[in-house]
């Protein structure tokens, strides 16, 4: 059950957060669902190997098994360590990158996927622009000829249709204090939380595994004495 957990939250985070991986500098919030979905398999493998070790009473699996839940403890000790240390730093990171990647590559040739991340940011989040609307009115897409005269993206439009965006008006574009960075941010860090607290969490109950192996390779160690 908890590597079906783990790798469930996994599997979350990127179909789920995928939409916005592309906005991101680093790979560190994909990296961390990838973990967990390595991780979360081990443990379901594992599961199974150790119940073969006890029905069979074979203290080489149980051995093998030991080592496994080990492995599984390490990984999902550092898939956990990782989202709550990056969960710090992703305010930095938005802060830094977020503008320079929504006014420089959207709308260019070969960045359709920053196009549709940073569309379905704007209209998802009710927002326009990483700081505000403002932000648009330097971008490389609106001072080029293939804007049309807009001012903005069409996806910072409360009623989305085409050409709305030549209209910067707060009646007809979302004008939201602190932009889309801050709703971002908040999505991004609420998520990276889950993970921490899941990888961290499910690790613990490692321990527990690890200690009850312990205990079981011992009473198998004098159940074979007692039979030779």
């Amino acid at each position: 059950m908890g590597g079906v957990t783990v790798m469930a939250v996994g599997i979350w985070t990127l179909i789920e957060k995928s939409d916005y991986l592309s906005l991101l500098a680093s790979s560190t919030f994909a990296f961390s669902a990838y973990i967990l979905i390595f991780a979360g398999t081990l443990v379901m493998v594992t599961g199974f190997l150790g119940c073969c070790a006890v029905i069979r009473e074979q203290r080489s699996c149980l051995s093998l098994y030991f080592c496994m839940l080990l492995l599984i403890f390490l990984i999902e000790l550092v898939g956990g360590i990782l989202a709550f240390v990056y969960c710090q730093k992703l305010s930095e990171e938005l802060k830094q990158h977020l503008n320079l990647t929504m006014t420089e590559n959207y709308a260019q040739p070969g960045k359709d996927d920053i196009n549709r991340s940073v569309d379905k940011l704007q209209q998802d989040f009710k927002c326009c622009g990483s700081n505000s609307s403002e932000d648009w009115h330097y971008s490389t897409y609106i001072m080029s000829e293939e804007s049309g005269d807009r001012l903005v993206p069409d996806s910072c439009c409360k009623s989305q249709t085409p050409s709305c965006g030549r209209r910067d008006h707060p009646s007809n574009i979302y004008k939201v204090e602190g932009g889309c960075i801050t709703k971002l941010e908040q999505y991004l860090a609420d998520h990276l939380l889950i993970i921490a607290v899941v990888g961290i969490a499910v690790a613990s109950l490692q321990i527990f595994g690890m200690i009850f192996t312990c205990c079981l390779h011992r009473e198998l160690k004098w159940t074979f004495a007692d039979r030779k």
